[in-house]
């Protein structure tokens, strides 16, 4: 070996090492442990493929065990880069406490609308905090060879809602639509916030509840729970008993005609159904009028304000508000919809169908899920208790919504 070529070997093992000690690692902390794959073959390859020098690990923690284990990181100093977001204030409270980074200059929030930041904003809009990755979107799955094998059409008004479901029961073959009342949230997830919209105008709706220029009581808000009272003669004998679980497994192995839904059902539901599937809006009052669609902001991701890799976790964190990661994130998770402005193409029919909406429906968000919340009794728990009640037939409509008006006003100024 000569002298010049050990030399240029030297030379080149040190660059080499060099190059490897200025490596970055960026970690990920998430809730979503289903999600590990996808990171790992789809969406950390192709950042990195752009990002030579950065190295990104996806690092979950059991969904039910992410805000105690993160908040104990956090206090530690040991969190990773990268902040999973939960919608609304779990985040807010770790940006407000100094977790998480004001991302609000960031080039890639012009890409999102402010329905899609508001999970991740101070109530005021002054600071966004994390970038919006996804929403869920709510509707209503239904089985379409039974519906071809009946002759029926899908829906549009709630008049042509109830006439499906009433000729799906007299015909007998199918339960008209799956769901029950024993786990409560899905009374008001898939039930009052799937079809509420329509009736208090979304957006307009429900921050005029968060200003205290409606109540819980005017008819806009009464509406809908004296449409799912009606629901309880479809949803089959023992529906009261009937858990999350139990529902799915009537839809897919084809006992139940329509699903009340959110859009994260897809993956599952594609994998376990033996029929063609379709899914349709909340019907509106009136062919013709504007509908209101639930899009509802889930999941997002922000900068550990600790982190000492801040300058490679912003190049992250530009690329995730991308339309690139848009389109690799959302036709990896079909049922998690972009929320960038920029339009995602989807694979997936279902998916495609869900996410057509957009086109011609008003976004909003959960009515319960941003402010009023924060007090005792909780908006949210305590809405999935009405839905069931009223869906059970064992509170009217109208106490129910007075229940729940008392209640907020009981801690919530605006509503006193």
């Amino acid at each position: 070996m000569t002298r010049t070529f050990r030399f240029a070997l030297l030379a080149s093992t040190l660059l080499g090492g060099a190059a490897s000690a200025q490596d970055v690692t960026l970690t990920i902390e998430s809730w979503r442990n289903d999600d590990l794959t996808i990171w790992q073959d789809t969406l950390i390859p192709a950042f990195e493929a752009q990002n030579p020098g950065i190295k990104v690990v996806f690092a979950p923690t059991a969904p039910a065990e992410y805000n105690a284990a993160l908040n104990s990181k956090l206090a530690a100093g040991s969190a990773g880069d990268l902040i999973t977001c939960r919608p609304f204030d779990a985040s807010l409270e770790l940006y407000n406490q100094g977790h998480l980074t004001d991302l609000s200059g960031l080039a890639a929030m012009a890409n999102f609308s402010p329905v899609a930041k508001s999970a991740w904003q101070t109530d005021d809009g002054s600071a966004t905090f994390c970038v919006p990755m996804a929403s869920v979107i709510h509707g209503f799955i239904y089985n379409a060879d039974a519906f071809a094998e009946l002759g029926l059409s899908v829906p549009t008004t709630r008049d042509e809602f109830f006439a499906v479901l009433d000729a799906i029961k007299a015909d007998g073959t199918y339960i008209p639509m799956a769901m029950g009342t024993n786990d409560q949230w899905e009374a008001a997830t898939m039930g009052y916030n799937n079809i509420g919209p329509n009736y208090w105008k979304g957006e307009e709706g429900r921050l005029a509840l968060i200003a205290g220029e409606q109540s819980l009581t005017d008819p806009q808000w009464v509406a809908p729970f004296e449409e799912l009272a009606r629901w309880k003669d479809y949803l089959g004998d023992g529906f009261e008993a009937q858990t999350y679980p139990d529902s799915q497994n009537l839809f897919t192995l084809g006992r139940a005609a329509i699903y009340p839904a959110g859009s994260w059902e897809i993956s599952g539901f594609n994998a376990q159904a033996g029929f063609k599937m379709g899914a349709f809006p909340p019907p509106v009052a009136a062919a013709g009028d504007t509908c209101y669609i639930s899009d509802h902001t889930d999941i997002a991701i922000g900068l550990n304000a600790k982190s000492p890799n801040a300058e490679a976790a912003t190049k992250f964190l530009e690329w995730v508000g991308s339309a690139e990661f848009a389109t690799l994130y959302a036709n990896a998770l079909p049922g998690f919809f972009s929320l960038n402005s920029t339009p995602v193409e989807m694979q997936d029919p279902l998916a495609q169908e869900f996410v057509s909406w957009r086109g011609k429906c008003q976004p909003t968000i959960r009515s319960t899920y941003q402010i009023l919340s924060r007090g005792t009794p909780n908006l949210e728990n305590e809405t999935w208790n009405a839905s069931a009640n009223v869906i059970r037939g064992s509170e009217t409509p109208a106490d129910a919504a007075k229940r729940l008006q008392d209640g907020l006003a009981s801690w919530y100024a605006p509503q006193q």
